[in-house]
């Protein structure tokens, strides 16, 4: 017996009950592989452009970094669209910040959208087989009482293998689909460090480039300090 065989003769000998806890199966692992296909994309998409992004934030070329970024409509592409974006009119680390945190908010849905669907699928797909057990065991015991001696093996065999075939599908979705809900979660935790650890570098790069540049406060103090001493020597 093939395979195929198995799974129609599983379904035969579970009722009705098996069809809609398919249905829920279905369309879960539908949503857990359109999760991974796009966490998987972001997240090489972020491995790229950071590639070429990193060199021109720490050379300070911001303008050519701005055309690279929008080249791109990652999760990361956007939140350094918005760093770069307050730079010019930014005076302090913490505004160019404020706008990064503001731009990972809009991002962080974008990756969790339609994960916590999964653990939710899970509980209703175990749910919905318990729920054909017990419709199993309650055939089975009517049919202990309603037929003659000769008939009731048959049925009581039947009707434990509708209760025994729904339990092992709803409990086979549940586990399947927290699995998925789990390494899916995981992976989104991951991607959402990697874009913090990214914010934090760009801030540190524009940090560095700031303190680097003098100040103008600082060059006139300095200036006039350099006139006081020419003027004491020649006194």
């Amino acid at each position: 017996m093939n395979a195929i065989d198995i799974v129609v003769n599983f379904f035969k000998q579970g009722g009705a009950f098996l069809y809609p806890i398919a249905a829920v199966f279905a369309v879960g692992l539908a949503f857990a592989v359109e999760r991974f296909i796009y966490l998987h994309r972001v997240a090489r998409g972020n491995k790229r452009l950071w590639a070429e992004l990193a060199p021109l934030i720490q050379a300070g070329d911001f303008r050519r970094a701005m055309q690279v970024a929008e080249k791109t409509d990652s999760a990361l592409s956007t939140i350094m669209r918005y760093g770069m974006s307050r730079i010019a009119t930014a005076n302090r680390r913490e505004d160019v910040e404020k706008a990064m945190e503001e731009s990972l908010i809009e991002v962080i849905p974008a990756l969790e959208k339609r994960t916590h669907y999964l653990a939710t699928l899970a509980n209703v797909g175990m749910l919905m087989g318990l729920l054909g057990t017990v419709i199993g065991l309650i055939n089975a015991f009517a049919a202990v009482a309603a037929v003659n001696p000769a008939e009731k093996a048959a049925m009581l065999s039947a009707s434990i293998s509708v209760a025994m075939n729904n339990t092992a599908l709803g409990l086979g979705l549940a586990i399947t689909l927290l699995l998925c809900h789990m390494y899916l979660e995981t992976k989104t935790t991951e991607l959402v460090d990697s874009l913090e650890v990214a914010s934090i570098k760009f801030l540190n790069s524009i940090s560095e480039r700031r303190q680097a540049v003098p100040q103008p406060a600082t060059a006139t103090a300095a200036a006039r300090q350099a006139e006081q001493l020419l003027g004491a020597a020649r006194a």
